[in-house]
């Protein structure tokens, strides 16, 4: 059950979904409705069984299937807990990009490629959104959310690679600009401690619990 407020020393664990086969082959996703291949499904298990001891009050996810999916893992050590979707947590809006093989798409938007590598804050995607804006509705979202639970609860949010980038950013105080410097790989988590109503990263990419699978990541 939630409890009402204050924003203090809450422990916030951020999850990327495991892979699907259109992250194995190198296609843009957004907000397709792609599941987890069977590598995916065994990442998913690894990250379950390492949060499995931590005290949760509630999962958050994005109601994409790869993400729902894995947040499901996970809540299958949590039983009695809430799993609730958060629309805000949904993987960038590619646009004219979803579904676009990654090799094609450079060779076919140079322009755009090289403004997307100089200076990705500047750019929206066609038909799409904006860093800016993913970071927005993102932590708007986090923010409403940590607001309904008080000092020493943990949540988990389960959700995609830019959501997940652009929340990171704000917690280490960097610029979209610099999104790539947060490595998140598929079925990684990060851990993110809310104190005086500031978001602090103390964890980012942890993917030890993945190295019986590594071979194959």
């Amino acid at each position: 059950m939630t409890k009402s407020n204050p924003l203090a020393n809450l422990r916030l664990y951020l999850v990327r979904h495991g892979e699907t086969e259109w992250n194995r082959i190198g296609r843009f996703q957004g907000r397709n409705d792609q599941p987890l291949n069977e590598r995916g499904r065994k990442q998913a298990q690894a990250l379950a069984e390492a949060l499995q001891n931590e005290n949760f009050e509630a999962i958050y996810s994005s109601p994409l299937p790869r993400s729902l999916e894995t947040a499901r893992f996970i809540g299958a050590f949590h039983p009695g807990i809430p799993l609730i979707e958060e629309p805000n947590f949904m993987e960038m809006d590619l646009g004219e990009f979803e579904g676009v093989d990654v090799r094609q798409w450079m060779e076919k938007n140079q322009d755009f490629v090289r403004a997307w590598a100089q200076n990705p804050s500047a750019v929206r995607m066609p038909g799409g959104e904006s860093l800016q804006e993913v970071q927005d509705r993102a932590l708007k979202a986090l923010k409403t959310i940590s607001a309904r639970y008080v000092s020493g609860d943990t949540l988990l949010i389960c959700s995609h690679s830019f959501v997940l980038s652009t929340l990171l950013c704000h917690a280490r105080e960097i610029p979209l600009n610099r999104f790539r410097e947060v490595k998140k790989g598929t079925a990684s988590y990060s851990l993110l401690t809310l104190n005086n109503g500031q978001f602090q990263a103390e964890m980012i990419n942890k993917r030890s619990h993945l190295e019986k699978l590594i071979k194959n990541i």
